[in-house]
């Protein structure tokens, strides 16, 4: 009898070795090796080029076609997928649990199959009556719309011939197992035979496929980077679990932009999608309060107008407390050097606290002058001007750099109310001539905090 042979796998990065290591020496984490038998052909593959098979071609020789679309019926998903679901994709979909990547997926299928195609809705983790039981709750009733409780490979692959389903949502990768790998499903010869599989059935059959994909700890896709790769788009579902806002962000799409933004309110009826959420998530901004300024940011095409707070306080112990929800701490801390050092703020010994209002998460460096005037409003304890909007990204001297996209900004200010707007200087000339709105261009951050909490120009 032959000698199996095992080898030892990275659950994070896929690493292969032939004995056990306790930190991995590739992604350099502990304890995820994990003993997998190792499958060999016994037969090696002969391959003749045939005559008729494809050959290289010169790229002006081939010809195109828009890309077949269909749609989901809920704009903001619309949105980040570059306006529609294409035909024979592949869409990978990651979030935290419980933040309402099942809801938005059952909601996904009861709108195409309304529309007249077949969804089969595969699900590793729940039965048949669980799903039910959650589509009764939204309110979801369709003739054209399948479950299916399964997790192995060959049994779904058998059935998909007999409904030929024009999307199949997966629920999740980490639960479906192929019979002719002996590992566990989870594993990450697991996942990139499960991926493999789909993407065979997507490409060959003109299936679209959303499969979901679990989350670690560190708020990345659980498995091989090789998974992200494989597929055509990424999205990740974001917000915090106990607040009611959710976020979904294309990271990778072959078909539209990477930096499409949706927002989704979650309530008892499912996800609803917000089309201003800008006048919603600055509604309820106190007023006379000093900390507290409206920022505009950029998301993809889509301006958003935010509310960021700041709290600075004396603090209690030798060491001042840091904290930044929603923003890069990283940059908060090179923010509060330069207000120390350029302004003259002494803040060394303060506590200082940020977040922004609705769980959102921004990186754009527009927001830098909005963190800044607010750390400045509630050190100085002087209340920022409600008709204000700030924007522009701070430099380590202290001046205030250009930001992308100014006219939508300004036009999404004007549109919900505000008066004023302090941007940076270059980027004047291109709208000093707007109307509707008064323009602060500001050179610097001295400049700027006069301006916003001084009154002087």
């Amino acid at each position: 009898m032959a000698k199996v042979k095992t080898k030892y796998v990275c659950q994070s990065c896929g690493y292969e070795t032939v004995k056990w290591l306790g930190k991995c020496p590739e992604c350099m984490r502990w304890n995820t090796l994990v003993e997998e038998v190792e499958e060999k052909n016994s037969k090696k593959e002969v391959f003749f080029i045939d005559k008729g098979s494809a050959k290289p071609i010169s790229i002006n020789s081939i010809e195109t076609k828009e890309e077949e679309r269909f749609t989901t019926q809920i704009k903001e998903l619309d949105r980040v997928l570059g306006g529609g679901i294409v035909k024979g994709s592949l869409v990978l979909v990651g979030g935290d649990p419980g933040i309402g990547k099942s809801t938005l997926l059952i909601q996904v299928s009861s709108n195409v199959s309304n529309s007249g195609k077949k969804v089969l809705y595969i699900s590793g983790e729940e039965s048949e009556s669980q799903i039910k039981m959650r589509a009764r709750r939204l309110g979801i009733n369709s003739e054209n719309l399948y479950i299916f409780a399964e997790n192995n490979l060959s049994i779904i692959e058998a059935h998909l011939e007999n409904i030929n389903p024009n999307l199949i949502i997966l629920d999740s990768i980490q639960t479906v197992y192929s019979p002719e790998i002996s590992s566990a499903p989870g594993t990450v010869s697991q996942i990139k035979e499960g991926t493999s599989k789909f993407m065979k059935i997507s490409k060959k059959m003109g299936i679209s496929t959303f499969i979901v994909g679990h989350v670690t700890k560190e708020g990345s896709l659980a498995g091989p980077k090789l998974l992200e790769h494989m597929v055509d788009t990424v999205l990740y579902f974001e917000g915090e679990r106990f607040n009611t806002y959710r976020l979904v962000r294309a990271v990778k799409n072959r078909f539209g932009s990477t930096n499409e933004l949706g927002v989704f309110e979650m309530r008892d009826t499912g996800l609803i999608e917000l089309e201003n959420p800008s006048k919603i998530l600055i509604s309820e901004k106190p007023k006379d309060v000093a900390g507290s300024v409206i920022i505009s940011t950029v998301e993809g095409t889509r301006p958003m107008l935010l509310e960021l707070q700041a709290l600075v306080s004396p603090t209690s112990f030798g060491i001042p407390k840091r904290t930044a929800t929603g923003v890069d701490y990283n940059r908060v801390a090179l923010l509060l050097a330069v207000l120390e050092k350029r302004v003259g703020l002494q803040i060394q010994n303060q506590d200082v606290y940020i977040n922004i209002v609705g769980g959102i998460k921004i990186n754009e460096p527009s927001i830098d002058l909005g963190i800044a005037i607010s750390v400045a409003s509630s050190f100085k304890n002087i209340p920022v001007d409600e008709t204000i909007v700030v924007t522009g990204e701070v430099g380590l001297t202290g001046e205030i750099r250009a930001v992308s996209f100014i006219e939508k900004r300004i036009s999404e200010c004007r549109k919900l109310g505000f008066t004023k707007m302090v941007i940076p200087r270059s980027n004047y000339e291109v709208v000093k001539d707007v109307k509707g709105i008064e323009i602060l261009p500001v050179d610097n951050l001295r400049q700027a905090i006069n301006i916003v909490l001084g009154g002087k120009k």
